[in-house]
């Protein structure tokens, strides 16, 4: 897989991530009658910030490798073009 798809693999994983922490917090809510804000913010902090961190963390590798592989195919028209 060239570094360009990895780079959108990952950034696809990091949205999973984020959207599976607010489907766990609504999940473990589930039960409730009356839904607010506070409630789902408590919910949401039950849930712990790992999501969240493994997220930013994958958000970020794919960022670097889109960019990792932009700047080869730059490098490699240049190369090209001073031939």
């Amino acid at each position: 897989m060239k570094r360009r798809g990895t780079g959108v693999a990952f950034i696809a994983i990091s949205a999973f991530l984020i959207s599976t922490k607010y489907i766990s917090a609504a999940i473990f809510g589930s039960g409730v009658t009356n839904w607010d804000e506070q409630l789902f913010n408590g919910m949401l902090d039950y849930v712990g910030n790992t999501l969240s961190n493994f997220s930013l963390w994958t958000l970020i590798i794919g960022i670097v490798y889109i960019s990792w592989g932009e700047y080869d195919e730059l490098k490699i028209e240049k190369n090209n073009s001073e031939e």
